[in-house]
């Protein structure tokens, strides 16, 4: 079953790899349409250099991942849009790209800057992620099963390659994890 309704992703929810790996899934098997802005990439590529310390190479690899596999997620032309929206003025980028590409929803953990008087004349809600795969879940939830038993099967596979020695940590380097 495809749901093909497109849903606008904060870039909070971008930077936890797991989170970002089980969404995307989520989209890869056409759940929902991901959609994001250039504000959101943007804003993804400095939390991971500049926060969590990743390396350039690590960020640019990641966003080329995203425009590969999903070249139709990014917004454009939403700017104007940014000048009467109310929310959070951080993330009137988000609204505004929600609005231009017609998503039913907004994902975010940032629930807050998106308030009603701000979303309800546009009919988007706003959805913090758990609630967002909880959602993902009734639409298929065998599929939603199938999708957690491989991504932790992955994860396991990339553990078990990657930590031979049982003294090692997961943060240790290790090349089969670019951006954790």
């Amino acid at each position: 079953m495809n749901a093909d309704f497109p849903a606008v992703l904060d870039a909070c929810i971008l930077v936890p790899a797991a989170l970002r790996d089980t969404i995307l899934r989520c989209a890869e098997r056409r759940l929902f349409l991901p959609r994001w802005s250039k504000e959101t990439l943007a804003e993804l590529a400095r939390t991971l250099q500049h926060k969590l310390r990743r390396s350039p190479q690590q960020v640019e690899h990641l966003l080329h991942e995203l425009n590969a596999h999903f070249a139709d997620a990014l917004v454009e032309n939403y700017e104007p849009l940014m000048g009467i929206v109310t929310n959070d003025p951080g993330d009137r980028h988000v609204l505004a790209a929600a609005i231009k590409c017609g998503a039913e929803a907004i994902v975010t953990f940032n629930v807050k800057h998106f308030p009603d008087t701000a979303t309800d004349r546009w009919n988007i809600e706003i959805q913090h992620p758990d609630e967002f795969l909880v959602h993902l879940y009734y639409l298929n939830p065998d599929l939603i099963v199938h999708i957690l038993h491989e991504q932790a099967a992955f994860i396991g596979k990339a553990f078990r390659n990657c930590f031979p020695f049982k003294n090692r940590e997961p943060r240790d380097s290790c090349s089969c994890f670019p951006i954790p």
